[in-house]
């Protein structure tokens, strides 16, 4: 919850839902809830919510960041899957990283995502670089060879039809105003 006040509101307010959802049999985790001021940041599914000035300015504004636990955990995903001496399809491979990739951009091409963004295609890239490498014994002018044009430019790592498609192009929607498609469960008094 965020609250507009002191330290001690928002203390008493916490203290407040803690008793309305206990009847129900629920109670807040303390592991989970805390009272953090909104330039400490916090984490809230997956995204990391700090309000800091911008850069250049003396504007401060709320930025949601990927949290780094959402980072790690994908990069664990790309990482099992491509460890060196991986016996899987190549195919296989190629779309399950699509698909994990595709979907965890997706969830978050709405935070400040560019840098992560590239960060992991060029991580999952040199994993999967690493992976062919072991397994067909190339060197780095083997790798050469087989993905760079004659022109110079760096060709997809592909496998049959399958082609491995950087989460970095995906569009970026950030500051998405929302208000007026959220449906409220208040009805309007008449007047």
């Amino acid at each position: 919850m965020l609250v507009h006040g002191s330290r001690d509101m928002a203390a008493a307010l916490r203290e407040e839902i803690a008793s309305v959802l206990a009847p129900l049999g629920l109670r807040l985790s303390p592991a989970k809830t805390r009272i953090v001021h909104m330039s400490e940041a916090f984490d809230f599914l997956g995204f990391r919510i700090q309000w800091r000035r911008k850069q250049g300015t003396g504007q401060w504004h709320v930025y949601t960041f990927i949290s780094s636990r959402a980072i790690r955990s994908v990069k664990a995903k790309i990482h099992a899957l491509t460890g060196r001496t991986s016996q899987q399809d190549p195919e296989y491979v190629l779309t399950r990283l699509n698909q994990i990739m595709h979907g965890w951009a997706s969830y978050f091409r709405h935070a400040v995502a560019q840098h992560t963004f590239d960060m992991l295609d060029n991580f999952t890239w040199w994993r999967l670089i690493r992976m062919l490498c072991t397994r067909h014994h190339w060197r780095w002018k083997d790798v050469r060879r087989e993905l760079v044009t004659p022109t110079g430019n760096w060709r997809p790592i592909t496998a049959g039809t399958i082609e491995l498609k950087r989460i970095a192009a995906l569009p970026i929607t950030r500051y998405r105003y929302r208000a007026g498609n959220i449906p409220s469960p208040w009805v309007a008094e008449p007047a």
